[in-house]
């Protein structure tokens, strides 16, 4: 029985012994495939970096330092009877929330005032 048991140990050594040896191979070859996955990475990487920036939408009264603020105010600025909600996403191309959030601000700071329901002028 002794013998029997040594024998089934030496044995169970000996498969451990080759499935440690499989297993690593099998963690180099991971290895392997990870580096060529970075280094492919890498090199998408250097590729969107040259390429041009794309270019923005122009819409009237936009430089590149005026905020949405100035632009919408701008609009207003610019026409005496005063606009609404509607003219100023059809001159700006603000989305109506945007819109309603910078009138807000604009109000708030004293810039704008309200002629009408809607129609905002300069203060």
């Amino acid at each position: 029985m002794m013998k029997e048991l040594k024998k089934d140990l030496l044995t169970l050594m000996k498969d451990l012994k080759s499935l440690s040896v499989k297993v690593e191979r099998m963690a180099k070859k991971v290895d392997k495939i990870e580096k060529r996955a970075v280094a492919a990475k890498a090199k998408v990487k250097v590729k969107v970096k040259t390429k041009a920036k794309p270019t923005k939408k122009a819409v009237a009264g936009r430089t590149k330092s005026s905020t949405a603020g100035d632009v919408v105010f701008d609009a207003i600025k610019g026409s005496q009877e005063g606009l609404d909600t509607a003219m100023l996403k059809k001159k700006t191309g603000f989305a109506d929330l945007k819109i309603r959030n910078i009138v807000f601000r604009l109000k708030k700071q004293g810039m704008i005032k309200t002629k009408a329901r809607g129609v905002y002028v300069k203060a």
